[in-house]
């Protein structure tokens, strides 16, 4: 090595003394056209040169040539540096900088002496612990770090004995964390088994490296070895270059650890390992398989930039702070199987050009896969989401034709959202389709009900959001912008029209603080004529009645819970009118039993009614108050006339309602219509309702399940004779309802059916 450092210092210095010679040689030349009688020729001193080179090149190189370079460790040396120790990042270490450490097997006495002078100082006991410094120093050979430990049981007789208090303390503190990690993580971590036993054990021992580990730029051509190791101070491997497999199992790391931008050539494993402080493996490259199965992360880890080559192991890992595994390339699979995430799991701009697994993992804040790439497969089976965790997935890069998402059926697609419909239809579309052909129709059906929910919102911003494009100065100004800065805006919307707001970034006097402050007030389109305005109104009814009575169409249950809330109340509509007519002169009531029974069917199925709709509606209490609207404005008007004028009229004392004599059975009365021709002979087959049967309530509901489903147990009309106007119009307005309720019904059932859906999705 001493000898390749000589040549290249040999070479350089050749360059600069030919360099000198080829300047000596113009000097020469001018010299010799001003004295043609110089005493020495031209060729002559040339050559008288070349020879002084020659020789100047065969002496010894100065040792300052070489001050900067890499030197081998000798005996000496290692030596005068562990007598002599630094200090570095705040800590006292051994300076074994910018060094050539041989330990290979045929250097093996110096090996062995190397191991055993720097345990000897690394393991005193004192006020300060001592590090060791390995910064851009190579490393021939197998490094067992553990072997420069203290090796100790870690039982609370032992580490009294041995620790400073300070020590003691820092390792009590980390005592109920090992603990509380002990059955999720690594069930079978003896070390941390053996701190709830007073009684040594061989097997619990462990390697404690007390001071600052130091590895920066450091060259391992061997294998490295720190297994079972606590670390209680930091561990700095910043640009380090592992060419051999790295063990690093079941290790402690009590303070912050950076292996950023380090190169992982071969195998690398932290399985069973815990990070008690922040983790950095920011840009770091792992070209072969890495292993960080059952390891516990108590604070925040960082894996962004990186990139793994091979299969990446995190299974069993628990994350209690932040997980950023931002722009991260994986280009093998990648296995995150019953992995804990206590906080956020950061996956921005990632590609996954493999499987990518997380199943039965726990999520309790949100995972954000925004503009990350899924190349092949990502498995969410059997994963629990806390209330508050979601799949964040704008700009997801997802092609359904060769790609797939797996998860829970009627569970995955609730929790994957976007936050605006802008920039994001095609990935919802794709995903909507990649559920479609996995015949998870409900998690497409769910993933359609977020698109229309973000349309409602987009279409909700053009009507009442302010328009910059049209805008007057006035109402500029009162919205917040600065009278400059609406002369701007005026100026530019002469030339053209703003396409986007952020356009006004664009501005000179508009900055980002009154952009932030305006964003969600103001829209930039094209201005709108009345026409458009109403077209853009009636679809935004029309969209927000899909949305709240059937979920735009996929929750058959929502619709079912609406229809029972409309059958039921006009059901005990209807039977008030017909029984409850007047009290003079001669009242017409029901009777005590009938009203019970009516008043508490109707709570009975209201209550069903109510509980399929908060159980299935993303706004119970706006669907309610559709209903509301729909069902109680017109009616109560109608039912307050007829009482208010009164009834004056032939056939007082029959039920308004007749039904089919001739037949007794369930019936789909498509074409039925609420009341009878005026045919003699249909007068013959519809009887009036008896009143005085205790069953003749239910006749009611019947009615009004006819006139809403067309479907019923009897055929039960309206008599065309001394018939109240009022009433014939409540009995045509349920009608009409139900008209519109059939065609809901019909089109939500034909998208939650997963045979008839892909047969009308996917043809």
């Amino acid at each position: 090595m001493r000898l390749f450092y000589k040549f290249r210092y040999l070479q350089r210095w050749g360059n600069t003394q030919l360099w000198q010679i080829k300047n000596t040689i113009k000097q020469i030349n001018s010299l010799s056209a001003e004295s043609e009688k110089s005493m020495i020729s031209k060729s002559a001193f040339i050559w008288f040169i070349c020879i002084c080179a020659i020789v100047i090149f065969l002496f010894p190189i100065p040792t300052f040539a070489v001050q900067n370079e890499q030197i081998n460790l000798t005996w000496e040396l290692l030596q005068e540096r562990v007598k002599s120790p630094i200090l570095r990042e705040g800590n006292l270490t051994v300076d074994l900088r910018k060094m050539v450490i041989d330990l290979r097997p045929e250097n093996a006495i110096f090996r062995d002496n190397f191991y055993q002078l720097l345990r000897k100082e690394l393991q005193k006991t004192g006020a300060k612990a001592l590090g060791l410094d390995l910064s851009n120093s190579v490393i021939e050979g197998d490094f067992s770090g553990s072997d420069l430990g203290l090796r100790t049981p870690l039982y609370a007789q032992g580490i009294a004995q041995i620790f400073t208090p300070m020590e003691q303390e820092q390792l009590e503190s980390l005592r109920s964390v090992c603990l509380q990690s002990l059955a999720v993580a690594f069930p079978n971590a003896k070390d941390c088994k053996s701190l709830l036993s007073n009684q040594s054990n061989n097997s619990s021992n462990i390697a404690v490296f007390r001071g600052a580990l130091i590895m920066v730029e450091s060259r391992f051509n061997g294998e490295v070895k720190f297994p079972n190791t606590f670390f209680l101070q930091s561990v700095n491997a910043q640009g380090a270059n592992f060419l051999k497999p790295t063990n690093w199992d079941e290790s402690r790391f009590g303070r912050t650890v950076s292996f950023s931008g380090a190169i992982f050539h071969a195998p690398s494993s932290f399985q069973g390992s815990i990070f008690f402080e922040k983790s950095n493996f920011q840009n770091s490259k792992f070209l072969d398989s890495a292993n960080f199965q059952g390891d516990v992360f108590c604070n925040d880890a960082k894996f962004t930039q990186g990139k793994f080559q091979q299969l990446a192991k995190f299974n069993s890992s628990s994350w209690q702070g932040k997980a950023n595994f931002s722009s991260v390339i994986f280009n093998n699979q990648v296995q995150f199987n019953k992995a804990n995430f206590y906080q956020f799991l950061l996956m921005k701009d990632a590609v996954f050009k493999q499987v990518l697994i997380f199943r039965e993992s726990e999520f309790n804040q949100s995972v954000d896969l925004q503009g990350a790439s899924i190349l092949n497969q990502a498995d969410f089976s059997d994963v629990k989401f806390a209330e508050t965790a979601f799949l964040n997935v704008p700009g997801l890069v997802f092609n359904s034709n060769q790609a797939k998402i797996l998860g829970n059926v009627g569970e995955i697609g609730k929790k994957m959202i976007v936050p605006t419909l802008r920039g994001n239809q095609t990935i919802l579309r794709n995903l909507s389709q990649n559920f479609r052909l996995q015949q998870q129709v409900s998690d497409a059906n769910q993933l359609e009900y977020t698109k229309q929910r973000l349309r409602l919102i987009e279409l909700s911003n053009q009507l009442v959001a302010v328009n910059i494009n049209t805008a007057s100065v006035n109402r500029l100004i009162n919205l917040g912008f600065s009278a400059t800065q609406v002369t701007e805006i005026i100026q530019i919307r002469k030339i053209k029209h703003f396409r986007n707001i952020s356009e006004l970034l664009v501005l000179p006097d508009v900055d980002l603080e009154i952009y932030n402050q305006l964003s969600d007030k103001i829209i930039a389109i094209e201005p709108l004529v009345l026409s458009g305005w109403l077209v853009k109104s009636l679809s935004w009814l029309l969209l927000s009645l899909l949305l709240l009575l059937s979920g735009y169409g996929t929750n058959f249950w929502l619709v079912f819970g609406v229809g029972g809330v409309v059958i039921s109340c006009f059901g005990v509509l209807f039977w008030l009118v017909d029984r409850y007519r007047r009290l003079s002169p001669v009242p017409i009531i029901p009777r005590y039993y009938e009203t019970i029974c009516i008043l508490f069917s109707f709570t009975c199925l209201i209550s069903g009614s109510l509980l399929a709709i908060f159980r299935n509606s993303g706004s119970p209490w706006l669907t309610l108050l559709c209903l509301f609207i729909i069902i109680f404005p017109i009616p109560g008007m109608l039912v307050w006339r007829l009482y208010q004028q009164g009834r004056y009229h032939d056939l007082m004392d029959i039920s308004y309602l007749t039904e089919d004599g001739t037949l007794r059975q369930l019936r789909l009365l498509i074409g039925r219509l609420p009341v009878i021709p005026r045919n003699p002979s249909f007068r013959e087959r519809y009887m009036p309702l008896l009143w005085d049967r205790r069953w003749n309530w239910l006749n009611y509901y019947d009615f009004s399940l006819n006139n809403l489903v067309r479907l019923g147990f009897n055929d039960i009309r309206l008599r065309d004779e001394h018939l109240p106007g009022i009433i014939s119009t409540l009995a045509w307005y349920q009608w009409s309802l139900g008209l519109l309720y059939i065609i809901l019904a019909g089109w939500t059932l034909s998208r939650t059916i997963p045979g008839l859906n892909l047969l009308i999705y996917l043809k």
